[in-house]
């Protein structure tokens, strides 16, 4: 699903100002606990793929992370692998056979806000990004750091504020081809400024930034690199409670059982589901801990776009 702009409702809009209102600062493991952490690589065996600019990794930062585990289990059958360390817990998704995405407990003082994603960024070198995220605007909100078998981590806040993931994988990688229901298949920042904001992500990311002549708008704009739309950018709507930020798309293969599955196991269907691009489906749900993110299914698989 690549363009989502246009189909924020009101309430989604709410829902999404309070989660992207507070940086996120000091969550999941502590740093002694990060330093001596391992997970598992991304991908086993390792492939010889580098595609900077793929979003390649997204984390759920989360108080409630048996409760977050039952329900993205629950909704998609990705099955969890859970680590503790230093009594604190990441748990790592796999759709199938391979990694989709991860869960860090967030400290107790923060049990009020609700949970988030934050998707990360493939790049092949972290620390010229950050240098070149900080020299354009950006702030470093989690210093990168050495996961063994992972890989280099770390995230950014852009100008505008919202919080983005960086993935110096040590495992390559995934191919670009078609993506499986239960992978993630886009992402879409919705900014106050979009033509300004792309402009940053280009610089740091070396995207290429080229109009979205796929929608009515003039303000959407794609994110590409090697050729494909690695993600989008958006205007906010015009509400005074409307905050930038990232939200990252599922592709489902049955929509309606899916929506039936999330209010079953706790969460909300924030936006109905929705004809979008590609002859899709295009809904938006929070998780029963507060998470938000998208699903999309495709109702006529010959229109199936390539992976971002």
């Amino acid at each position: 699903m690549r363009y989502l702009a246009g189909l924020m409702s009101s309430k989604f809009i709410s829902r999404l100002a309070a989660v992207l209102a507070t940086v996120l600062l000091g969550l999941g493991l502590t740093a002694s606990a990060r330093d001596k952490a391992t997970f598992q690589p991304l991908h086993t065996p390792a492939t010889r793929e580098q595609h900077p600019g793929k979003f390649v990794w997204a984390d759920l930062f989360t108080t409630d992370p048996v409760a977050a585990t039952k329900f993205y289990t629950g909704l998609f059958g990705w099955t969890a692998n859970t680590i503790d360390q230093s009594g604190r817990t990441y748990t790592v998704f796999s759709n199938g056979n391979h990694p989709v995405a991860g869960l860090a407990q967030r400290h107790t003082a923060n049990r009020k806000r609700p949970s988030r994603w934050i998707s990360y960024i493939a790049v092949p070198d972290i620390k010229a990004t950050l240098a070149l995220a900080t020299a354009a605007g950006g702030l470093v909100r989690a210093p990168a750091r050495d996961f063994p078998d992972r890989g280099f981590q770390a995230i950014i806040a852009d100008p505008e504020g919202s919080p983005i993931g960086l993935l110096q994988s040590g495992s390559g990688d995934a191919v670009d081809g078609e993506t499986a229901p239960g992978d993630w298949n886009w992402f879409q920042l919705y900014g106050k400024a979009p033509k300004t904001i792309s402009a940053f992500y280009a610089g740091v990311f070396k995207y290429t930034v080229t109009p979205d002549t796929r929608t009515v708008r003039k303000g959407d704009f794609l994110l590409n690199t090697e050729d494909l739309p690695r993600g989008g950018v958006a205007p906010l709507p015009d509400r005074e409670d409307a905050q930038p930020g990232w939200i990252g798309v599922v592709r489902v293969e049955k929509m309606d059982e899916t929506l039936a599955r999330v209010t079953g196991l706790g969460g909300e269907v924030l936006l109905a589901p929705r004809a979008a691009a590609y002859e899709s489906r295009f809904a938006i749900i929070a998780d029963s801990t507060g998470g938000t993110i998208g699903l999309v299914e495709y109702v006529n698989s010959a229109s199936l776009p390539s992976s971002p």
